[in-house]
């Protein structure tokens, strides 16, 4: 039976087809079908599946479908199609498909020096929202660090990886008619790497980060080889890179010569028109040309600490983005558990001003109530008997303010490495025209910080855990067991709250530092080895817990939320439990839960959480709206007020 892989937004959908005679119209309608089937909130889309109007284009060629074409005539078996929603606003940061223009294929360029890259920047890279260019002052220092390679061989001079062996062949001199072999055969045995290739976005940011570090000039690599990896980065042809196989030191040997594989037409590749197959054929299918290795190009491929980075920086920049939700998220939590605001007071933090702790509590101060925001939750409670709330509560400022202190460090040291020459040999093609062995391959900035990161960022689900506890707790939230009605018959949250504790509890394990640990290589000639690639990795894996974490506490939330109507929050808040509410309904009785917190959690990777609140936030710090200090639970008096009545009497 044949089938097509359809491309829907971010999704690739596989589609039998039993009858080959049916149309393009219901190639488009039956993948649409399938990629709202499993969506929590049918991907966004309202209409029915056969009244929407879509534009279909073959992957090969970009050439587009009629929709009134019989399958047989414009397809082969296995084709890959792009589908492209007509006025699609799925996000706000989707550009509406137009005829003619494909979103495979972004025609934006990014230009690249080797200087000026940016974490940022890279996940964009990674995402596809660029294509690359090389800037004219980096071709000129590609070209002058190329020429002095090739005086190296010309003069027969013995320089390590260039005219010798590698490690502990270093002293093995190489004739000079076995000097293109031998970078071929480093690549072939150093591709050794296990385990499941990168995605494609993470293996295109490392694509991308090691253009960019050839860029800087120091690598020798000729401008032929470096404008034939842009090409293949700009048709999106990406090697099978495992993930696992790298200690940080030589550099990410493993996974680089992997990379450096594919664009030699050998090993497999990807990409958007073939899916995986072999990489001559991808390369072939897309008109690039495999990479012919010269004298160190080879080395100057594989050394280097770019899976460290690339997978660093998109740890760094989901960090950052989640930390900025987490002061919204709890502060909802804060408002649903009557809570007070007086912990936030900018005096208490004057006394200890660690940026990242002032940088919250404003953030609270911006979201909760006051003066310009009025809160009629916040007021139902203003003269309660509590004192004091629990530290989950009270102490964000501290546990969060150190949260994004750590993601600032650690972003410093990625953003630094971004543009790091971490070649070994480095070429200087000043007045002495030398190269120089060194260490700049040596992961371990990276695996420190990015361990640090870790163990940073995870505080912020630690935190959130106990939250979600109060939530679900009576005793604590004076609201439903597990916030839901009919306690016993509905179990409410009582396993998203396990879910969470699990979570939590696995990151306990991951954040131990993999970079304390060493193991001696290649014959003890690299004795001391940096773990960056596991660092890495599992910093990831803990940025993606305290992602759903969090996604759970804000569901939680808003559920809450439901059992204090008719009362209001804030007017941000009051933003933000409408987002949530387009993608997940309110908790009436039990149903399937997981589809909820994937939704919320997508939610938080897209940043839309943050980008509602956002404006509040900035027009709460750029106008220095005056601190409203209303009266609070720590600050009420021992006798009751005077009511109203009495006070009438005594004037």
């Amino acid at each position: 039976m044949p089938r097509y892989t359809i491309h829907i937004r971010d999704e690739w959908l596989t589609v039998p087809c039993r009858d080959s005679t049916y149309t393009i119209q219901w190639l488009g309608h039956e993948a649409l079908k399938r990629y709202t089937k499993n969506k929590p909130d049918n991907g966004g889309i309202k209409k029915a599946v056969t009244d929407i109007k879509f534009f279909a284009r073959r992957c090969q060629g970009q050439g587009l479908l009629d929709e009134d074409d019989t399958i047989e005539d414009v397809l082969e078996d296995n084709d890959f199609v792009e589908i492209a929603i007509e006025g699609d606003a799925m996000s706000s940061d989707f550009i509406p498909y137009q005829p003619g223009v494909s979103q495979l294929y972004p025609s934006i360029y990014l230009f690249l020096d080797g200087n000026s890259l940016t974490s940022t920047d890279l996940v964009n890279l990674g995402k596809g929202l660029y294509k690359i260019k090389l800037s004219p002052e980096a071709e000129n220092g590609v070209v002058k660090s190329r020429e002095l390679l090739d005086t190296i061989v010309k003069e027969n001079k013995v320089v390590y990886g260039i005219t010798t062996g590698f490690g502990k062949f270093a002293r093995t001199v190489i004739p000079v008619h076995k000097l293109k072999e031998l970078q071929e055969n480093l690549v072939r045995s150093h591709s050794a790497g296990v385990g499941s290739p990168l995605t494609p976005e993470r293996t295109r940011m490392l694509l991308a980060l090691r253009i960019n570090v050839l860029a800087k000039g120091y690598s020798g690599i000729s401008l032929e080889t470096l404008h034939r990896m842009i090409e293949a980065f700009n048709a999106s042809c990406l090697s099978f890179v495992p993930e696992k196989g790298t200690v940080g030191a030589s550099g990410d040997l493993a996974p680089l010569s992997h990379l450096a594989l594919g664009l030699m037409g050998e090993g497999k590749m990807w990409s958007p028109k073939s899916g995986w197959a072999d990489a001559k054929y991808v390369l072939e299918a897309h008109g690039l040309k495999p990479i012919s290795l010269k004298p160190k190009e080879g080395l100057a491929l594989i050394n280097g600490t770019q899976m460290i980075t690339s997978l660093g920086a998109e740890a760094v920049e989901r960090a950052l983005a989640i930390a900025r939700q987490a002061d919204i998220i709890a502060a909802i939590t804060l408002e649903v558990l009557k809570g007070t605001s007086k912990a936030f007071d900018s005096e208490i933090h004057a006394l200890r001003p660690h940026s990242g702790q002032i940088e919250v509590a404003r953030r609270f101060r911006s979201l909760l109530h006051s003066d310009h925001h009025p809160s009629e939750i916040a007021e139902s409670h203003r003269f309660c008997d509590r004192v004091q709330d629990a530290y989950t509560m009270r102490c964000c400022p501290q546990v969060h303010g150190i949260v994004n202190d750590t993601i600032d460090f650690a972003k410093k040291i990625i953003n630094t490495e971004i543009n790091s020459a971490t070649d070994n040999p480095i070429s200087f093609t000043g007045s002495e025209g030398e190269t120089i062995s060194g260490g700049n391959f040596h992961g371990e900035y990276p695996a420190k910080a990015l361990d640090f990161l870790a163990i940073g960022v995870h505080e912020l689900a630690a935190i959130s855990e106990r939250r979600i506890e109060r939530l679900c707790n009576p005793s604590l939230s004076e609201l439903p067991a597990f916030l839901v009605n009919e306690g016993g018959l509905n179990s409410g949250f009582m396993i998203a709250h396990c879910t969470a504790a699990s979570l939590v509890s696995e990151n306990k394990v991951l954040c131990h530092p993999s970079s304390v640990d060493s193991l001696s290589t290649s014959a003890a000639t690299e004795d001391h080895v940096s773990m960056g690639g596991w660092a890495a990795r599992k910093a990831l894996r803990v940025v993606e817990h305290v992602e759903q974490v969090l996604a759970i506490e804000l569901i939680a939330a808003c559920q809450g939320i439901e059992f204090l109507r008719p009362l209001r929050t804030t007017t941000p808040l009051e933003k933000v439990y409408d987002l949530v509410r387009s993608v997940v309904k309110p908790w009436i009785k039990d149903r399937f839960m997981s589809p909820d917190i994937e939704a919320v959690h997508r939610l938080l990777l897209d940043q839309k959480v943050w980008h509602v609140a956002q404006p509040y936030i900035e027009r709460y710090n750029m106008e220095f709206l005056p601190e409203s200090r209303p009266s609070s639970p720590t600050a009420f008096s021992l006798d009751p007020p005077a009511s109203p009545r009495k006070r009438v009497r005594l004037e």
